[in-house]
């Protein structure tokens, strides 16, 4: 077997300085860069399982969310958020969240939703 190179005491110099708090410190300091893009695409970025998840908590069946979902994201809407886009449908219509879920299969329906969204 090939033997190893050792570098760890060059590559661990620049940490001789710290002291086992500051170590911590700094640890915490890279994970949060690390973490942070992370967190940042789980904000502002959705799926459409997420989607579904969210219309199923709503009172949705598994092929009713399907189908709402794909729906909205053939107008560009699932950015909004499929159970924000259906609550405000509903909102607008005064429907039942259930109801205006279903209303929102039919295309004129989902145009009244786009124009809300502009």
């Amino acid at each position: 077997m090939k033997s190893r190179n050792d570098d760890f005491l060059e590559r661990r110099e620049h940490l001789d300085k710290y002291s086992n708090h500051e170590l911590k410190e700094y640890f915490n300091e890279l994970t949060d860069q690390i973490i942070d893009p992370l967190l940042t695409l789980a904000y502002e970025y959705t799926t459409p399982a997420i989607e579904r998840s969210v219309l199923m908590r709503m009172g949705f069946s598994s092929l009713e969310s399907k189908m709402i979902t794909d729906k909205l994201m053939e107008n560009n809407l699932l950015e909004h958020g499929a159970g924000h886009v259906v609550f405000k449908y509903a909102m607008l219509t005064k429907l039942p969240i259930r109801e205006a879920g279903l209303a929102l299969l039919d295309t004129t329906e989902v145009n009244k939703m786009m124009e809300a969204f502009k």
